[in-house]
């Protein structure tokens, strides 16, 4: 390895160790979904500054107060807030303008663990998010050889830390560089659970509407969160 070499992978592993570090401490925001199933609390990355604002924004502006969990694939993701159809249809009422689109703020830090929050997205190259679409990770565990094989057909590159992560506690690392993460549940993952194990039809649609409401939490009760779950949540990182 040349000294160059070295250079660069000390610096990979510094900006890494600092995103980490970011990660497992204490975040400006903190939301709480308010569902008929339990309440689930969120951690909101300040990684993804972009994703952050717009969530807490779109809270403000009354757009999750009567939502739903409207796409629910069991051992995969359960998806909240509008749906692909009903916001490409309303795009399409205004040919004229540019859809809006989130940046895409994906950190390889942030990955796509159990419990992780990421938002959704159409297939622009972009891999730029909607403004009201977001989906929780439930995901399933993997062995080395399924990560090998996922590897080779989407290739990426998952590593080691995210490995053990996703062969203990589970995820879906085929969505990892696909789309933003940015944030996790730090409280209520079993309701999360039961959530994603309700009854679908054959279009994944919960035959029990799953309604949800977003609060954003004080500086207070969200200092008391992070006191609360710094212990037992695992960071998005190693």
């Amino acid at each position: 390895m040349t000294i160059k070499t070295k250079i660069l992978t000390l610096t990979l592993l510094l900006t890494l160790f600092s995103t980490f570090a970011q990660a497992q401490s204490a975040q400006s925001a903190y939301v709480r979904l308010i569902t008929n199933k339990g309440n689930i609390t969120l951690m909101l990355y300040d990684g993804t500054p972009k994703h952050r604002d717009n969530f807490l924004k779109t809270i403000r502006e009354g757009k999750f107060n009567d939502a739903e969990f409207n796409r629910v694939i069991k051992a995969f993701v359960s998806q909240g807030g509008d749906l692909d159809d009903t916001i490409l249809n309303r795009e399409k009422l205004h040919p004229e303008e540019t859809p809006k689109r989130i940046p895409a703020e994906i950190n390889g830090a942030y990955f796509h663990k159990k419990g992780a929050l990421g938002a959704g997205r159409d297939d622009n190259p972009q891999k730029s998010s909607y403004f009201t679409q977001i989906y929780l990770v439930t995901g399933k565990t993997y062995t080395d050889e399924q990560m090998d094989d996922l590897e080779k057909k989407r290739g990426i590159r998952i590593p080691l830390q995210h490995r053990q992560v996703y062969k203990k506690t589970g995820g879906d690392p085929q969505l990892d560089g696909f789309y933003t993460v940015f944030g996790e549940i730090v409280e209520g993952m079993d309701v999360a659970d039961k959530i994603n194990n309700v009854s679908t039809n054959a279009q994944d649609v919960p035959e029990e509407a799953i309604k949800f409401k977003a609060v954003i939490l004080s500086k207070k009760e969200s200092a008391e969160i992070f006191k609360r779950t710094i212990k037992t949540v695992k960071p998005s990182t190693p």
